[in-house]
């Protein structure tokens, strides 16, 4: 059966298709027969209880310069579709988190993908910490003497936004650098939220690995080799992208948070894997999937929608 699927993203004109993960799972629903329909969040509404959108058929072809077509806004009812994909990318702020609680009103009638609440309860830089043995030393305040107390015990350490997304204001300070105050001073200024402090890994210059699973299994991973000048192993600052197999040590990983994930009705998750330890667990808008089957890994966008299509069955 063909579903209605309304796909709240940025805007699809601003997407890269090569490396997309939301025009990946967009080719796929058509392929199948399924209807999309386009919209971003700013166009989300709620009168009376109701959830609305001014949505646009949308018509996806996997041509770079001419990758689609959309027609008229319409509004409509979301409770109305069939499924909503939650895709648009973080910043994970108040207006995301208030998107969650409108679609919130929909859920599970309308399937949302992530699920809307648990999305919401489950901050990427947070949720990992309920696996601290499976994690580097970490460390979230906006304290200063215990970044200091921290970065003593530790040495080189990564300070990073706690809500922040692609490799953006991530620093790596070494144990002799001297801007640790002068950083702290200037996140202090930029953020309202605590930060995330994490020992140094050295093992990132080998790869920062992006694992996905779908329905809390592993279905593919992909390696991220940073560049020579870079400490951020993300695509859109250089890194790398490499072929890779999953380890007995990244398995036991997977099995370990898998039964969380499927709890939480987590269908698409990417986890962040950096030689023996986890980093994050990204819930929002997780990519990789386009770079796992160009280099001969999983179909993922049609194992996602094979889980979809078991839930809404």
């Amino acid at each position: 059966m063909a579903l209605d699927i309304a796909v709240q993203m940025d805007h699809v004109s601003t997407v890269n298709i090569m490396g997309d993960t939301t025009f990946a799972l967009s080719l796929e629903a058509a392929r199948r027969g399924h209807r999309l329909y386009h919209y971003t969040p700013d166009r989300l509404a709620m009168l009376d209880g109701k959830v609305f959108a001014r949505v646009e058929e949308m018509t996806v072809r996997d041509e770079k310069g001419n990758h689609f077509s959309l027609g008229d806004k319409v509004r409509t009812d979301l409770s109305q579709m069939d499924v909503v994909l939650l895709r648009q990318d973080p910043p994970f702020d108040m207006n995301y988190i208030t998107t969650t609680h409108l679609l919130e009103r929909i859920h599970p009638k309308t399937l949302v993908v992530n699920d809307p609440a648990w999305v919401r309860n489950s901050p990427e830089k947070i949720f990992v910490t309920e696996f601290p043995d499976l994690m580097p030393e970490t460390l979230i305040t906006k304290d200063v003497e215990e970044v200091a107390a921290f970065r003593r015990e530790y040495g080189d350490i990564i300070i990073k936004p706690l809500y922040g997304n692609g490799g953006a204001g991530i620093f790596h300070l070494a144990e002799a650098d001297r801007n640790l105050g002068s950083l702290l001073e200037m996140f202090s200024q930029l953020f309202r939220e605590p930060f995330i402090v994490q020992r140094y890994l050295k093992d990132v210059r080998k790869g920062d690995k992006r694992i996905i699973l779908i329905d809390g299994e592993p279905v593919g991973a992909i390696n991220r080799v940073p560049a020579e000048t870079e400490s951020r192993s993300n695509m859109h600052v250089g890194g790398r992208a490499e072929k890779s197999e999953l380890t007995e040590r990244e398995r036991e990983i997977c099995a370990r948070i898998g039964p969380s994930l499927k709890e939480r009705g987590f269908i698409l998750v990417g986890i962040d894997v950096i030689g023996d330890w986890m980093t994050e667990i990204n819930v929002t808008s997780p990519t990789g999937i386009r770079e796992v089957k160009r280099f001969g890994g999983a179909d993922i966008a049609a194992a996602f929608w094979d889980a979809v299509e078991a839930k809404r069955a």
